[in-house]
């Protein structure tokens, strides 16, 4: 006997129809309220006894059962066998409500036909081998192209045209080929042709032929869907086109249509290059108050923004932001937000980020590492770099040549000469970061500053040995070094090795000459290493040759100094006016050595030189060299004389700024400095409270002019 059992509960499902108020970028989550519905729900038992099946086959294996044998005795005893009450398994069920919003379930459906697989189906094998045909071909002959679309195997269907279109590469034989589509008139062309062939453009960066076919979809009434503005916009940034990109944007805004993250994050970055940070702010906003949850790639937009324009706030914005929405930063974002944090120069919160991002499980990769050690340079931190180091090796994290070799050079800037050579062993010691010609080049860096010419040339004969190139820098770096050590027979030989192995000479080499020349005692070898800068640079040579006559007019002087001037680098200007004038001290020409000093200042070489407030007036020569120094001093002191004895207005305070060097091996100007005010008795002492700084009072200058004899006030 069977017992019927039937419910009726009432379902209520409320769909809103869309709302022309509502924010056209983004629309909230839609609510759902509940209609009525009735739905009839049957369960159906029996108390008959049950009947056992006897037309199934018992061909199988008892010790190996199939699942229909398995479940006989479940069958039998739960499963009616009358004709009314079985289960008409093979007619097709009723469709049921399905809500759109979540995702469909995967389920294997008992009606489904085998089909052959798409892989194997011999039409689309023979289309796609026609395609890689097409994408062999040569491309820039446009008519062999058009003539093999004359043997396509198959009739042109809308399928069959869109695979080949799928599967074109070139850019240029994507757009033939959509162009010949058009021509032949075998259906309707719709959005998705449209799509693909402006993805490849896309690829190609080919916006104007992108912006055409839009242009055209708006002629002929074929719809721009989101997929198509999408791919606009993305390709007018690739292009730099932003006045484009934000033009398509509006009128995407325009039909009403909702950009994907895609687009969001595109058209935020465009207004981020433009520096449009109000406007990034204000779509952002409007954005998540609409309902949109932005995801890494925004932020990471976002973080960029407001690093590059060193805007600390705006990066704890971007952090706050994160964490209040719930979006867990990805590698990107952490990378993108180190960068930031060491623009804006917050190299602690740089190492909080860095931790937390380890902390997360998120596991720092060669960029991140680099960054941070960058910024750990930067800051001076040598612990912290050192011990960035040592968990790299311990943890195995990535580890490639930019970031060694940004390492290294941060123990030269340091002048961290043991750290830098536990690296340099680990390199060597590497399979895939051996040392290559930069990191050679910063051992020598490092040796050179700390003086250490036989460690530098034993690493010179080495790279030699090995066959690694030296660079213009690494020469400049080893000559600057043989050259302090006076080991000029070694200098000469570098010079020549490098110049027969390629290396350009640069105005950063020939200063380095320059300045050795100003360092050599005995005038043969400084005519050896003028030998060597005659190859480089034979006019500061002829230069050099004029200043040391006394007979060179100063007109003479002038012209030629304006010459070389002209014909230098920007950033080697200053260095070779303090080397002339290094030697001119050297060979007590002290009057020639005034002559450059005012020249310099003449040309702007020296713009902050000179400071004047009502309380302080002040010399500032920590971008001088030694000797440039001193006769920058003397004229200071030579001026302020007159001012005294001419009974002028002064200042209560006179200061001379020589700074004090931030590296273990800068020897400063502060010693030097210190030993000429003595020479020249003059009435400055070094501040206690500011290092490298010397001050004197208008009483102390006023007594120490008086008490001087009418002498000029040259050393």
């Amino acid at each position: 006997m069977a017992s019927n059992l039937s419910a009726a509960p009432d379902f209520h499902l409320t769909i809103p129809q869309s709302d022309k108020r509502r924010p056209i970028f983004f629309t909230a989550p839609i609510r759902q309220n509940l209609t009525k519905k009735r739905l009839t729900i049957s369960c159906n038992s029996s108390r008959s006894s049950p009947k056992s099946s006897r037309n199934l086959k018992e061909s199988l294996n008892p010790k190996n059962p199939s699942l229909s044998d398995q479940l006989k005795p479940l069958s039998a005893t739960t499963l009616s066998t009358t004709e009314d009450n079985r289960t008409h398994l093979l007619s097709k069920p009723k469709s049921t409500w399905v809500n759109p919003t979540k995702p469909r379930k995967s389920v294997l459906s008992l009606q489904r036909q085998k089909r052959s697989p798409y892989s194997l189906n011999p039409i689309v094998k023979e289309l796609r081998l026609f395609a890689q045909k097409l994408n062999d071909c040569d491309s820039s002959n446009e008519t062999t192209f058009l003539s093999l679309l004359e043997q396509i195997p198959y009739p042109l269907t809308r399928e069959n045209a869109l695979l080949i279109l799928n599967s074109l590469k070139p850019w240029q034989k994507a757009h033939l080929f959509f162009n010949w589509i058009k021509t032949q008139n075998s259906f309707p062309m719709e959005t998705i042709f449209y799509n693909v062939v402006m993805k490849s453009l896309r690829f190609g960066r080919q916006f104007e032929l992108i912006d055409n076919l839009a242009n055209e979809m708006v002629s002929n009434e074929i719809e721009l869907d989101n997929i198509t503005y999408s791919t606009i916009i993305t390709c007018a940034k690739r292009c730099n086109m932003f006045d484009k990109a934000l033009e398509w944007f509006e009128r995407m805004y325009k039909t009403g249509l909702m950009p994907d993250e895609v687009t969001y994050s595109a058209v935020l970055d465009v207004y981020a290059k433009l520096g449009k940070v109000e406007e990034v702010l204000s779509l952002y906003e409007r954005g998540v108050a609409s309902g949109w949850k932005p995801d890494p790639i925004t932020f990471s937009v976002l973080a960029k923004m407001f690093g590059e324009a060193g805007d600390y706030d705006g990066i704890r914005f971007v952090l706050q932001e994160m964490k209040s929405l719930g979006v867990q930063p990805n590698l990107v974002v952490y990378n993108t937000l180190l960068e930031a944090m060491g623009r804006a120069g917050k190299p602690g919160l740089a190492r909080s980020l860095f931790e937390e991002m380890v902390e997360s499980g998120v596991t720092p990769n060669e960029k991140s590492l680099t960054v941070l050690a960058k910024i750990y340079g930067k800051a001076r931190w040598a612990k912290d770099a050192m011990e960035l180091w040592e968990r790299m090796r311990s943890n195995d994290w990535p580890m490639d040549f930019i970031l060694f070799n940004t390492l290294l050079s941060m123990c030269a800037d340091l002048g961290m000469e043991e750290e830098a050579e536990r690296l340099f062993e680990d390199m060597k010691r590497s399979e895939h970061c051996r040392p290559d010609s930069w990191s050679y080049t910063a051992m020598l860096n490092i040796y050179g500053s700390g003086g250490n010419a036989s460690k530098a040339m034993d690493l010179f004969e080495e790279m030699s040995k090995l066959g690694v190139d030296i660079n213009v820098m690494g020469c400049t770096c080893l000559i600057q070094c043989l050259g302090k050590s006076r080991r000029i027979d070694d200098l000469v030989r570098v010079f020549n090795v490098s110049i027969e192995r390629g290396v350009n000479p640069d105005d950063r080499l020939c200063g380095c000459l320059l300045s050795v020349v100003s360092l050599c005692e005995e005038s043969e070898d400084a005519n050896r290493v003028l030998a060597c800068l005659q190859q480089a640079n034979p006019r500061l040579v002829a230069l050099v040759r004029l200043i040391e006559e006394e007979k060179t007019s100063y007109e003479t002087v002038k012209e030629e100094f304006r010459v070389i001037v002209g014909d230098t680098a920007v950033e080697a200007r200053r260095p070779f006016c303090n080397c002339l004038i290094d030697i001119c001290r050297s060979r007590n020409l002290h009057g020639r050595a005034h002559e450059l000093l005012y020249l310099g200042t003449l040309y702007g070489l020296y713009p902050d030189l000179h400071h004047k407030t009502a309380d302080e007036w002040s010399l500032d020569v920590r971008s001088l060299s030694v000797g440039a120094a001193h006769t920058a001093l003397e004229e200071w002191m030579g001026t302020l004389t007159k001012f005294v004895q001419r009974n002028e207005a002064l200042p209560e305070m006179f200061s001379a700024h020589t700074g004090t060097g931030t590296h273990r091996f800068s020897q400063g100007l502060a010693n030097a400095f210190a030993a000429h005010v003595e020479k020249l008795s003059a009435p400055f002492r070094q501040c206690e409270e500011r290092a490298g700084c010397f001050v004197a009072t208008r009483d102390d200058l006023v007594t120490w002019v008086r008490s001087r004899s009418p002498s000029p006030i040259i050393a």
